[in-house]
């Protein structure tokens, strides 16, 4: 009897194990370019100016950057960040931004330091990660929040 349980619990371990090695997760930021690039977007990996991952992608013509970040040592990433940022000749009014904010669950506006919109989404990949397809299903979600934001501050019509 004792050999049917070892004999059940490694087949168990097999089975898991592929499932597991697909996961999608900021220690592996190769997992999120290799996502990404199946859902037909473009990821392009490097670093930021501090030396953690980041990859540079986009959507219907805007390029948005993903960031690492809760990293040790540039390594070891517990968590993401969609981050896309518009040069405006005039700045977008306060009230514009704070408006979508009032009014959008996802997806945190401001304007930076040269009063340019800025729009930011967080994604948890700590604790065995997402599976691909709802890895997908943010970067989804995050490009329909980034069309709504371009049209709401007036980048796209």
């Amino acid at each position: 009897m004792k050999s049917k349980l070892v004999a059940v619990a490694a087949l168990a371990a097999l089975w898991t194990a592929p499932a597991a090695a697909q996961m999608v997760k900021a220690q592996d930021p190769q997992s999120l370019v290799r996502a990404m690039q199946d859902a037909g977007y473009a990821a392009k990996l490097s670093t930021d100016k501090v030396g953690d991952p980041m990859i540079t992608s986009g959507a219907s013509g805007t390029t948005f950057q993903v960031f690492f970040y809760n990293c040790t040592e540039h390594k070891n990433c517990a968590t993401i960040q969609f981050h896309s940022g518009y040069d405006f000749d005039k700045p977008v009014p306060l009230d514009r931004i704070n408006e979508w904010n009032r009014s959008q669950r996802f997806g945190r506006a401001y304007n930076d330091k040269e009063n340019d919109p800025i729009l930011e989404m967080d994604v948890d990949l700590d604790d065995g990660g997402l599976s691909p397809a709802l890895f997908v299903d943010n970067i989804e979600f995050w490009t329909s929040v980034l069309g709504d934001f371009e049209k709401h501050i007036g980048y796209r019509r």
